[in-house]
């Protein structure tokens, strides 16, 4: 197993906080944060569910854009075994771009997630497959006459409503998402970010020990932290 292959084995290990820190320390100002994303399926509070993988990326267009470029085959077909799918809305849409036929054609392509920068459907359906999927919000209407697919794995944008900024998402790109949110890992950092999260890690761990030994906070974080 090559170097690279290794640290991205050990970066799934780990929570999207602690990757998130790590990324700040490296100088993304946002820590690769892709907020206002929330993760739908699974449905269950007490499930413990993370996504993680490389970035296939499909950026829609209105259904009205008759100059951008059409896939050769549907967006659904080209999934690659153990990527996230992450799919590209155009902003102010309140239909679905994604549903549980997509997800059922995802889970058999072997999709180790779904992110959705817009709306999806069908959220029973996506549940009962044991999708992972995050999106920012829930539509009744279908994709058709409203968006359809343009570009498959190209880099696309996602905007940060907070703060009027923008992440780019490049393909292969590592996603993760947990219960706490969802992060964009940009590839040629992985082994360095793996280097700082276990480095993070440990000293939290040994943290919680004194907090547990009923030592104060403010003192040990003094102590412990770099």
């Amino acid at each position: 197993m090559s170097a690279q292959s290794k640290a991205v084995q050990a970066l799934s290990k780990f929570a999207s906080c602690d990757i998130g820190d790590a990324l700040v320390k490296l100088g993304f100002r946002h820590g690769g944060h892709l907020s206002g994303l929330q993760m739908y399926s699974p449905g269950s509070n007490d499930t413990v569910a993370k996504i993680f993988g490389p970035a296939y990326t499909v950026r829609m267009v209105p259904a009205s854009d008759k100059t951008s470029p059409t896939p050769a085959r549907h967006f659904a077909d080209a999934i690659p075994k153990g990527s996230v799918v992450f799919v590209s809305q155009p902003r102010g849409l309140i239909s679905a771009c994604w549903g549980g036929l997509m997800s059922t054609r995802a889970k058999k392509l072997g999709a180790a997630g779904v992110v959705i920068d817009g709306r999806f459907r069908d959220i029973a359906e996506h549940r009962e497959l044991d999708m992972g999927l995050f999106a920012r919000g829930l539509s009744i209407l279908g994709s058709n006459t409203f968006t359809r697919s343009s570009e498959l794995n190209v880099p696309v944008e996602y905007e940060i409503d907070e703060v009027d900024e923008k992440v780019t998402i490049q393909p292969g790109d590592y996603i993760l998402g947990d219960q706490d949110g969802v992060v964009a890992v940009p590839a040629g950092t992985v082994e360095e970010c793996v280097r700082l999260c276990q480095e993070r890690w440990e000293i939290d761990e040994e943290t919680k020990k004194c907090l547990d030994n009923g030592e104060e906070m403010g003192p040990t974080i003094k102590k412990l932290r770099k």
